[in-house]
């Protein structure tokens, strides 16, 4: 449970992620008042007819002036604008966290509005689905699912305790990791499978008989490509905020593809077995054997 209940918690992007956050904390029964703010009133209305949200405001200087926790959700690329537009009426006692994928992009972002962390706590629930909107939020999508939070030299103890005091009340693992170091490992096991994802389904999109192509896609290109159904405009910003980290996972994995590709060339079944082997065994073990 939180260290103590949010009485004013300000959505900031209320889709799948915020909008999951303000119902997982509204079961949990760890807050009081949610406002949420956002572009589309649509949604926003959405969102106060399914109860996710109290009330709304399209003015972030609103939203955020009684909060006393800000949870950040939108695109990388626009997460400057966000403090920027917040930095007047902010409480000097609230806290600011986010969600976004890319930690050092946010981190520069804020310390270039604010100019010290002393209100920031950096955070990444890994936790999603291929929906977006408010009406793709889950009563459970953090529970039993890993939050990552980067806290630096400077970040506030207390409010680090708070945010991940915040994240265990959706039933969520909290870690801790360095700036740097999320970067490098969501690079590798978020961030490329959408490229590739993305990738795979425009090259047979281009392809002249991609109609058919589609319409016998079977259960497995379906499965890897489900997150090509993802918000386009954040994983662009993803891609552009965290290349440093991701050009050469990818880099390397096109390296490696075309070694596979020589592979296949030669008929070489024996190596390729040891591939597919070595590939079933790494899954097997890190991602289901961990779930």
């Amino acid at each position: 449970m939180s260290e103590k209940k949010i009485h004013n918690l300000a959505i900031i992007g209320v889709g799948l992620i915020g909008g999951s956050l303000a119902i997982a904390l509204r079961n949990a029964g760890v807050t009081g008042n949610i406002i949420g703010c956002g572009r589309s009133e649509a949604n926003l209305k959405k969102a106060v007819e399914l109860g996710v949200i109290d009330g709304y405001t399209h003015d972030i200087a609103k939203a955020v002036q009684a909060a006393d926790m800000v949870f950040v959700a939108v695109p990388l690329g626009a997460m400057k604008s966000v403090f920027e537009q917040m930095k007047d009426t902010l409480p000097v006692n609230a806290i600011v966290t986010d969600g976004g994928s890319a930690k050092a992009c946010v981190l520069d972002d804020w310390l270039s509005v604010f100019g010290n962390e002393k209100q920031f706590v950096a955070g990444h629930p890994i936790a999603g689905t291929e929906n977006s909107g408010v009406e793709a939020a889950l009563p459970d999508l953090y529970r039993n699912r890993r939050v990552i939070v980067t806290p630096t030299s400077s970040t506030d103890p207390a409010n680090l305790k708070q945010v991940i005091g915040m994240w265990e009340a959706c039933g969520a693992e909290v870690s801790q990791m360095s700036v740097a170091h999320h970067d490098q490992v969501l690079a590798a096991t978020s961030h490329l499978p959408h490229v590739l994802a993305f990738g795979l389904v425009e090259t047979l999109d281009r392809l002249e008989e991609h109609t058919e192509i589609f319409k016998y896609a079977a259960g497995g290109f379906r499965d890897f490509s489900r997150i090509a159904s993802s918000n386009p405009v954040m994983w662009r910003d993803i891609c552009l905020a965290n290349t440093d980290a991701l050009k050469p996972i990818l880099d390397q994995f096109i390296e490696e593809l075309q070694q596979l590709s020589s592979v296949i060339e030669k008929h070489d079944g024996e190596r390729l077995l040891e591939v597919f082997n070595n590939a079933k065994q790494a899954r097997d073990t890190y991602v289901d054997g961990l779930e």
